[in-house]
C-alpha cells in the first residue's frame, strides 16, 4: 500500500522573512511531500511590506535552499487559516517555535485550529539554536538604525530593506 502524500501549510507574515524561517523551511522539506508558505496579511501588525513584496522576497530567498524534493510554492492569503489550509488540501500545519513563551501561544493557535477543524494537525518545530534569536520586528529595526542584517536575512531581502529604509 503506498504511503499517502503528507501536505503541509507553513503561515506567518514574513515581514521579512529570515533565515530561521528559512531553517524550519528547510527542516519542514524533509518531513513534507509538498509545502506551502502560506503570507499573511496581518490586519493586526503593520507590516513594512506588502502581501506581493514578501511573496516574491520569500520565493528569492529559498531560491538557493535544499529542499529534499519537497514541492515548494509560495502564496499570498487572507482568510481564516484553516479555510487556507483546507483550500491547498492540505492536512498540517507547520510552526516554529523560539522560546516557551511561543509554544503557549501557539498551542493555544494549534488547539483553536484542531476546533475549527479536527483534520488539521499542527507540526511544532523548535528554532535551530543558532536561530532562536532572529525575530523579523529586530531585523527592521537593526536595518531601521543603519545596522548589518546580512548574517539574519538572504540578499535580497538586504537590498529590499536598505530600500525600503534609504
Amino acid at each position: 500500500m503506498a504511503r499517502q502524500k503528507h501536505k503541509g501549510v507553513y503561515p506567518g507574515t514574513f515581514d521579512p522573512v529570515t533565515t530561521g524561517h528559512m531553517d524550519i523551511i528547510r527542516r519542514a522539506s524533509l518531513v513534507l511531500d509538498e509545502l506551502v508558505i502560506g503570507v499573511a496579511t496581518s490586519t493586526s501588525k503593520t507590516p513594512l511590506f506588502t502581501v506581493i513584496e514578501r511573496v516574491e522576497l520569500v520565493n528569492q530567498s529559498i531560491a538557493n535552499l535544499d529542499l529534499s524534493g519537497c514541492k515548494v510554492s509560495v502564496k499570498g492569503f487572507q482568510s481564516l487559516l484553516v479555510d487556507f489550509v483546507a483550500e491547498q488540501n492540505a492536512t498540517s500545519v507547520v510552526r516554529g517555535i523560539r522560546a516557551v513563551s511561543d509554544f503557549e501561544y501557539e498551542f493555544q493557535l494549534a488547539t483553536m485550529n484542531n476546533r475549527l477543524d479536527p483534520g488539521i494537525e499542527t507540526i511544532f518545530l523548535t528554532a535551530s539554536e543558532s536561530q532562536q534569536f532572529v525575530a523579523s520586528s529586530l531585523i527592521k529595526e537593526i536595518a531601521r538604525l543603519g545596522g548589518d542584517v546580512s548574517t539574519f536575512v538572504a540578499p535580497p531581502v538586504v537590498a529590499a530593506l536598505r530600500k525600503k529604509f534609504s
